[in-house]
């Protein structure tokens, strides 16, 4: 953790609410006028999407597991080093993992590659981390200890298989092969990235109201008027005002002392009004430490997430 340089991380498999979570953050940093510098977890995937595959079948015939979930699929001693820099400069290096095919035509690459290495913009007010990892604890690597705000994208594990199939669909995969890659996650899910729901402050889960029970047979993918979310809030709950937050958003109810849930049209409005005051209070006590005046912020500088390159799916 570090006041001057603070950190905010979404964890969480992709299947969660992270795409949510980062969009109501946008709209927080550009009308707080709040410059992120932002890290996708990808970029600490170990190999690309083509020796990937060709990893993944050699492991098999191991008889060993390999997945991005795990450990063996990715660098976390570097991601856990960028973060450490962070935490004590300000800055860091960082490289994109290039999902999609118009990311990649972007870049002018293939996708399922890597960008280069690259330095952080130094001007920003902090790092907001998006991946499957920002509360990892494996081994002497312990990444949990650095976020000063830890979000968890928390996935309802039918939806979140449901997401990650029509994805790796979409990228060419038979239904067998996404069948296996499915049942190789499944360990390391539960030993990975499961525990990591525990260490952060605030949970954010989108859980489907229509039938999901085959996630290998469905016609269409929930939208988000066909779920809700549900919020729990582990390590806030003390500085948040249940009744106001209930009054404020339209629908919302409390269904335990620490836990809410809002209609899934509400999910965007609902994580903006639940994070405003939290990011507030870390770049208010960042700029005073840093000797930042936010009137002498110059206009032109920028606000919203940078580096992001429209990777919002």
């Amino acid at each position: 953790m570090s006041a001057e340089y603070p950190i905010v991380a979404i964890t969480g498999a992709s299947g969660g609410s992270n795409t949510v979570i980062t969009q109501a953050l946008q709209h927080i940093f550009y009308r707080e006028r709040i410059k992120a510098v932002y890290i996708s977890g990808g970029g600490f995937h170990r190999y690309e999407r083509r020796h990937m595959r060709e990893a993944v079948l050699k492991a098999r015939t191991e008889g060993r597991r390999l997945t991005h979930f795990g450990p063996e699929g990715n660098h976390l001693d570097k991601l856990e080093s960028m973060f450490f820099q962070y935490a004590a400069t300000g800055t860091g290096k960082y490289r994109h993992y290039l999902h999609s095919q118009a990311l990649a035509d972007e870049m002018g690459q293939e996708p399922g590659s890597f960008t280069r290495w690259q330095d952080m913009d130094p001007d920003n007010d902090l790092l907001l981390y998006r991946g499957l990892h920002g509360a990892m604890v494996h081994e002497d690597i312990d990444l949990a200890q650095y976020p000063d705000l830890l979000i968890g994208a928390a996935p309802s594990v039918n939806l979140e298989w449901m997401r990650r199939i029509d994805r790796d669909r979409r990228r060419g995969f038979s239904t067998e092969e996404v069948r296996q890659i499915t049942l190789d996650r499944m360990w390391d899910f539960a030993c990975y990235i499961a525990p990591q729901y525990t260490r952060t402050h605030i949970n954010f889960q989108t859980v489907p109201l229509v039938d999901t029970s085959d996630p290998f047979d469905f016609d269409s993918l929930p939208t988000a008027d066909e779920c809700v979310l549900v919020i729990h809030f582990q390590k806030t709950a003390h500085q948040t005002d249940f009744p106001a937050l209930v009054r404020r958003i339209p629908g919302a109810q409390m269904t335990r002392r620490d836990t809410m849930m809002v209609p899934g049209a509400q999910m965007v409005s609902a994580i903006e009004i639940i994070l405003m005051p939290l990011i507030n209070r870390l770049i208010t006590d960042s700029r005073r430490l840093r000797g930042i005046q936010a009137e002498n912020l110059a206009r032109d500088r920028g606000a919203g997430i940078v580096g992001f390159h429209n990777q919002l799916g």
